[in-house]
């Protein structure tokens, strides 16, 4: 079981990124999969969850700017963030929710002037 992260990087304040989430398994039977990030000096958080049945949950802070979407066929999870700000700073992870214990090695997003 595995899952790989990747797509960020370092982007100016009200820039975007696309994260991707591929997983070495069938992600059609979960039931929800979601993104998750962890801060410096801060406990991880769940940021947005997507269902099976695409209906979508978002933490209050990325609304509006934060888009989760699922590919079941290609077992590939996203998330479209825009109008980037600073405190979005983290290593982001997707995981199941709740989350399993496999975690993926998360893909860094800084947001820097």
């Amino acid at each position: 079981v595995q899952l790989v992260e990747s797509g960020g990087g370092l982007v100016q304040p009200g820039g975007s990124l696309r994260l991707s989430c591929a997983a070495s398994f069938s992600i059609f039977n979960i039931n929800a999969m979601g993104w998750y990030r962890q801060a410096p000096g801060k406990q991880r958080e769940l940021v947005a969850t997507i269902t099976r049945g695409g209906r979508t949950k978002y933490q209050d802070s990325v609304k509006g700017r934060f888009t989760i979407s699922r590919d079941n066929a290609g077992n590939t999870v996203y998330l479209q963030i825009n109008s980037l700000k600073p405190e979005d700073t983290a290593v982001y992870d997707c995981n199941t929710d709740p989350p399993s214990e496999n975690w993926g090695q998360g893909t860094q997003v800084t947001v820097s002037s």
